[in-house]
């Protein structure tokens, strides 16, 4: 806990700001705050990022470390949160303690709304993971309160028994008593010491605090540029994101006058300086306590508040500053303006006071407030609305309207002229018709900017206006039943937006067998070996680690051009700019700058032209993080454009830029076959990309130990060979001088492979030159542009078949789109050739993989690694041979059913795929839901619902075996411990805790007697990358080797003392000279005198000749089934994702919590893959989506309010670790079934509109897609009017 306290009360409060910074240097600032005010002891959570530390002058400040601490003691939100399974890879995990831990100190027994607030998406995505497990922090609340959410073994997870996810039993209750306390002293400081103005000096900026209004209008008079802050959420980005400088920051919120919380007959005053979280919990409590007429207001701004940001964010931001700075994006402003809710303002110029005040509204007067965004929560509007009439009493006549848009030019825009022409109109669909093309006449919007639908936003425009005279014209009903008809019944629906519940789990996997040793740790949910320490911000991620003496800090000056070729680089003002030591260009680097792994290289420093924006060409380092970001942007570079500059696949077929070779694959006839059958159809899919989006960016830090030219690499990565290789290879120095080490890392997906070891070269070069250690750590917007992601796909299709749906003939084409460089994108062709039956057998098939040169970023494995995005394709004509034969979703005809091969002729046992198929079938109840969701769609008009069940074939193997070949290294110490190390990469699936696992039964000691340090280079040589789900495979296995061969030298000990201990056997062969080390690697041998034995284990035989268009390219398969249930708002495109039903086969699980985490993970992965994360892009190249506020994963409010996953019973797998299987990926893609239930639904709605053209959805589907395939007489609308202004 850390306070800040007045030195001196008498003295004048000025303070240099580097004297307050000293405070928080012994205590690392986690990405979530406990604060708690001095007034009335509220507690909150903040965003670290955003809060100045200025702000936090007599307030307590508890960060994650101060909640509890493996050293001290574990408080019971990071207990449970590690021991529900809450916790993967990690990076997170302190904000949802952070979270938790607020919610319960401020309400004991919380609501599951407060607890779904709690965690719903906040700024910088720091509850929005890749990886924690969602359902299982949801399960922390509920272990907490008594509000059960989730079930194991079909049974409430809570009411714990034997054999389930975690015990309750374990649980240290949760004590109010023992939290901590407000510092007395800063409560002493409060009540006895008059406020007075704080001033605050740094080296470039002043913070000024006043204490009066007529204080802070003179600082405004004397700094008329300085902006006001209070919750920082607009300042703070602009100033860090976009390099905006302000030298007077002037921080209003201790003015009482702004501050004021008053009811009054007209209404409630409210000042600019409360808190969103403040005003939303006050109008919560004031449509409880105020008749209705009297809050019709409030429901209107309660219905924006509640999806405005997160919890974090609404705990400080004002609500002035949102209604004054958020200009277009304000969710405020058009419901504030249309309710006529008055602004009073404070100048030197005379006006009034500084209050909002909202209006109570006269008996016939109607608001409402809507909004449309890219995910429901969280998230910057595409378009919001605020609307409001008043009829003549007793009447249907409109006396006054208003009608205010947000998020469709610059600022929040009035329909004044179409308002004032409907005053005196009937409310009826006459008005209805006029009122929507007078609409899209008044409002012109611009054209496209940041890759933005205009057409969609129009759209969006009337069907707001649609709702609003939906829901009036259902309140005049109310009011009067006999002259007024109200709205069809199937109609009403619409009027309620869907909100986010609480979760209901269930989670489903084998009992361990009765035979089986209770010390015996696999196939039992152990909790994540770093769980604790990831709940207790214990966990040392690589912008953890210490600063080293002397570092400096890098920044990268990157590429703002696709394709041009570079002139001149002009470094002077950089290199006079403070703290700046020097600027690293390819002429610094010692050797190699360029790799060729195939034709075209991948490139450190771009020297002469560059290919994509994002591309780096010099790096600056200085003394300070800030110091090389702000001489970066000082550096110039002069281009000259090249031709062609080629982003889409379109422009790539057109310029026959591709990367080589093409792969083909065929079987059967398939020209002959399209002769004989009775139906085909041709269509054509896009498939967007994706971002990894990992939660620890691209992070390193290069070491140079000073002598022989060695250098430590401390780097985020899944490869550390090969971050090795290239390190040493730039430098031009053997492999043996780099030591590359991984702790954890916190996310990857396949993103931290070859383009982290071009940027570690970067580091390490910047290293080399200054003999200084160099730390590069990217920013999330440096991150998504300099790096690439998921490939974008374009599938053409070609599907003969016949009457009774059965498939005879595919022939497919994908192309790919790259980037600019090869990367792994051959590669990536090849899998998705390889994977593109799924789970059907198609006796003729010819499909062809291009993968297109573009001047993108190189795109990159990516979890799934192709197949997401065959996989997807092969289901869309599957999907389209169901619906032109009407027998959805009887897939069961084209999918395998007994032992054959697949189309690259390996054999297949599709046993366990009709098991899972056929349990899916039956746990989701699908015919019978199929049933009621058809009754649901008949009897509502504008939502309906759509289900989809997908089978899964997922093939295991990496193609070659070398890329499978694994090593471990174990020691056991004379007092009994053992230390484990391996080649495996910890980043969330749980890797090192599964390998304790193996050593534990294969030792037969308890895992606490085992540790694992680190992944290196120096104890592991030549590993391959943790990637394709293979890492337990085959690091489980060179455990359990290496571990064998010590247990088998210890075999005469044993037998001659056969009840001593573990330790007492471990003495023993020590004083016997046994040597206690076991290196195992596959494939290869290597010795070590008198110290290591070695063995050796081949890795797995997999090879595919592409020239005849076989092999055995694959180890074994996993199978999966997925069916899923949503609701579409036609009127929006907005969906929700109400039920998911998995059943995986994934062997036997050695750790069933980790691998369903897995599962569900993937699976919500998948989910942003194909509904929501949408990548833009400008004409020149530049990348439009890059950071949270524009690219959004999914959140709480995404994950299916009904969540199943079962791990299919009495499955084998001989080719595997204790018969298990690589769970990684396979997930991802069963986040199609949200895709195909969202197209049923959509379906659905065509057919009963009469609309029987053909119509595709491309991925993500996202709501604006979603909205125009509803195609109606709104989505007419603004076609139609660009005809008429064409015309006029």
């Amino acid at each position: 806990m850390i306070f800040i306290l007045h030195q001196n009360l008498d003295q004048k409060f000025d303070y240099k700001l580097e004297a307050i910074i000293l405070y928080f240097l012994p205590t690392p600032i986690f990405p979530t705050f406990l604060l708690q005010n001095t007034v009335d002891r509220l507690h909150y959570s903040a965003n670290a990022c955003l809060l100045p530390i200025c702000s936090l002058y007599g307030a307590a400040v508890t960060t994650v470390e101060g909640v509890g601490s493996t050293k001290t003691r574990i408080h019971p939100v990071q207990e449970r949160l590690a021991k529900c399974h809450g916790s993967q890879c990690g990076f997170c995990t302190p904000g949802m303690v952070m979270s938790i831990y607020t919610l319960l100190r401020n309400h004991p027994e919380p609501t599951s709304e407060q607890m779904i607030a709690a965690l719903a998406g906040k700024y910088c995505h720091l509850l929005v993971c890749r990886c924690e497990a969602f359902l299982q922090v949801l399960c922390v609340c509920a272990s907490l309160t008594h509000c059960h959410s989730g079930k194991a073994n079909g049974k409430c997870c809570l009411d714990q028994e034997d054999d389930f996810l975690f015990s309750t039993d374990e649980f240290q209750p949760l004590d109010p008593t023992q939290e901590l306390i407000f510092p007395p002293e800063l409560m002493v400081i409060n009540e006895n010491q008059p406020k007075r103005t704080l001033l605050f000096h740094g080296k470039r900026v002043t913070w000024i605090s006043p204490v009066s209004l007529d204080e802070l209008l003179d600082l405004k008079a004397a700094h008329p540029e300085a902006p006001l802050v209070v919750g920082n959420t607009s300042v703070g980005p602009e100033m860090k994101f976009r390099g905006v400088f302000h030298p007077v920051l002037i921080a209003p919120a201790r003015i009482p006058d702004l501050n004021v919380l008053k009811y009054t007959d007209d209404g409630l005053t409210l000042g600019a300086a409360c808190s969103l979280s403040l005003v939303k919990d006050t109008l919560t409590n004031a449509i409880v306590e105020f008749p209705e007429e009297k809050t019709r207001v409030f429901h209107a701004v309660l219905q924006q508040l509640r999806t405005l940001g997160g919890e974090q964010i609404r705990n400080v931001a004002s609500f002035g500053g949102n209604i004054i700075s958020r200009k277009s994006t304000s969710d405020l402003n058009p419901v504030l303006a249309a309710s006529n809710c008055m602004l009073n303002l404070a100048s030197r110029v005379p006006l009034s006071d500084t209050y909002m005040s909202a209006l109570h509204l006269a008996q016939g007067e109607y608001v409402s407030a809507f909004r449309q965004a890219p995910r429901r929560e969280n998230a910057l509007p595409i378009t919001n609305a605020g609307m409001r009439v008043l009829f003549e009493e007793g009447t249907d006549i409109i006396k006054d309207l208003s009608i205010f848009y947000g998020g469709a030019v610059s600022t929040t825009v009035c329909a004044k002229q179409t308002c004032w022409t409907l005053i005196g109109r009937h409310w009826n669909e006459k008005m209805l018709d006029e009122a929507c093309r007078l609409v899209l006449k008044e409002i012109a919007l611009p054209g496209s900017a940041g890759g933005e639908n205009i057409d969609y936003k129009k759209t969006l425009m009337v069907s707001f206006f649609y709702r609003f005279f939906l829901e009036v014209s259902q309140s005049l009903k109310t009011m009067d039943p006999c002259h007024y008809p109200g709205i069809p019944m199937e109609y009403r629906s619409v009027l309620q937006d869907f909100k986010t519940r609480m979760p209901q789990s269930i989670q489903m996997y084998q009992d361990i067998e009765p035979s089986q040793s209770p010390q015996d740790p696999v196939g039992r949910p152990i909790m994540h070996q770093s769980g604790l320490k990831h709940a207790t911000g214990e966990a040392v991620y690589i912008d953890d680690l210490p600063s080293v003496d002397g570092e400096l800090f890098l920044a990268a000056v990157t590429s703002s051009r696709a394709h041009a070729k570079i002139v001149s680089v002009d470094t002077s003002e950089a290199l006079k700019a403070a703290g700046v030591f020097d600027v690293i260009t390819a002429h610094d680097v010692p050797a190699a700058n360029e790799f060729y792994f195939s034709d075209d290289p991948e490139i450190i420093f771009a020297r002469n032209k560059v290919i994509c924006v994002g591309q780096i060409v010099c790096a600056v380092v200085a003394d300070s993080d800030v110091h090389a970001k702000q001489a970066a942007a000082k550096v110039k570079i002069e281009y000259e454009m090249l031709e062609p500059v080629i982003l889409t696949i379109e422009e790539a077929i057109k310029h026959n830029s591709f990367f080589e070779p093409k792969r083909k694959l065929e079987q059967g006839n398939v020209d002959e076959a399209f002769e004989t059958v009775d139906n085909i159809i041709e269509g054509e899919i896009c498939i967007g990309g994706q971002k990894h989006f990992y939660m620890e960016t691209q992070s390193m830090l290069a070491v140079p130990k000073g002598e022989d030219k060695e250098m430590d690499m401390y780097v985020s990565t899944q490869h550390p060979a090969i971050i090795q290789e290239i390190v040493a290879a730039s430098l031009g120095v053997p492999a043996n001088r780099i030591m590359c080490h991984v702790k954890r890392v916190g996310g990857a997906f396949g993103g931290k492979i070859l383009k982290t070891g071009l940027l570690a070269s970067v580091a390490a070069v910047a290293a080399h030159k200054t003999g200084r250690a160099v730390r590069f750590i990217l920013s999330r917007e440096d991150d998504m542009v300099i790096t690439g992601g998921r490939h974008p796909f374009i599938a053409k299709y070609k599907v003969g078949f016949m009457n009774d749906g059965k498939i005879r003939a595919v022939d497919a084409k994908y192309y790919i789109n790259g980037g600019c460089t090869p990367d792994e994108s051959v590669l990536v062709a090849e899998v998705s050739l390889l994977k593109m039956d799924n789970a059907y057998k198609i006796p003729n098939l010819r499909c062809w993989a291009c993968v297109c040169k573009t001047n993108l970023p190189s795109n990159t494995a990516f979890r799934g690694f192709g197949f997401p995005q065959s996989g997807l394709v092969t289901e869309t004509w599957i999907t389209d041979v169901a619906d032109k034969t009407g027998l959805l979703p009887e897939k069961e005809i084209n999918m395998y059913k007994k032992n054959e091969q697949t189309h690259f002729k390996q054999k297949l046992d599709p046993q366990n795929l009709i098991r899972c198929w056929n349990e899916c079938m039956e746990k989701s109840a699908y015919y019978s839901r199929r049933t009621t969701i058809n009754e649901l769609n008949k009897e509502n008009y504008w939502k309906k619902r759509g289900i989809a069940i997908v089978p899964m074939k997922f093939p295991f193997g990496l193609g070659t075996p070398y890329l499978s070949q694994a090593a471990a290294l174990v020691h056991i110490y004379t007092d009994g411990s053992v230390l484990l190390t391996h080649g495996g990469i910890e980043m969330g699936q749980g890797i090192h805790t599964k390998m304790i696992q193996v050593a534990s039964r294969e030792l037969n000691i308890p895992m606490s007697c085992i540790h694992f340090c680190e992944t290196s280079t120096t104890t592991v040589p030549n590993a391959c990358a943790s990637v394709g789900s293979a890492g337990t495979d085959v690091n489980g296995m060179a455990v359990k080797d290496a571990c064998q061969t010590l247990l088998k030298r210890l075999q005469p000990i044993i037998k001659k003392n056969p009840t001593g201990t573990w330790n007492d056997w471990i003495l023993q062969a020590v004083s016997n000279s046994f040597v206690l080390i076991c290196f195992v690697i596959m494939q290869t041998v290597i010795g070590f005198l008198l110290v290591d034995f070695v063995s050796s284990i081949r890795g797995y035989n997999e090879y595919m000749d592409w020239e005849k268009g076989e092999g055995q390219p694959f180890t074994y398969f996993l199978y999966g089934a997925a069916c899923s249930e949503v609701e579409i708002n036609c009127l929006t495109g907005d969906h929700k994702n109400l039920r998911t039903d998995i059943v995986m086969d994934i062997g036997c699980s050695i750790n069933p919590a980790v691998d369903i985490g897995q599962i569900e993970g993937a699976f919500v992965q998948g989910i942003g893959l194909y509904t929501m994360e949408e990548l833009k892009y400008s004409s020149e190249g530049v990348l439009y989506t890059r950071g949270p506020d524009q690219y959004k994963i999914p959140a709480v409010c995404d994950i299916p309010e009904q969540f199943s996953v079962s791990l299919l019973s009495s499955s084998q797998n001989p080719y595997a670790i204790y018969a298990s299987k690589g769970i990684g990926e396979a997930g991802l893609f069963l986040g199609c079934s949200v895709f195909f239930a969202l197209r049923d639904a959509v379906t659905g709605v065509r057919n009963e509109r009469g609309l029987k053209k053909t119509f595709a959805l491309n991925s993500p589907l996202t709501a604006e897609q979603i909205r125009a395939s509803c195609a109606d007489a709104f989505t007419e609308m603004p076609l139609l009017w660009k005809l008429w202004s064409s015309h006029s």
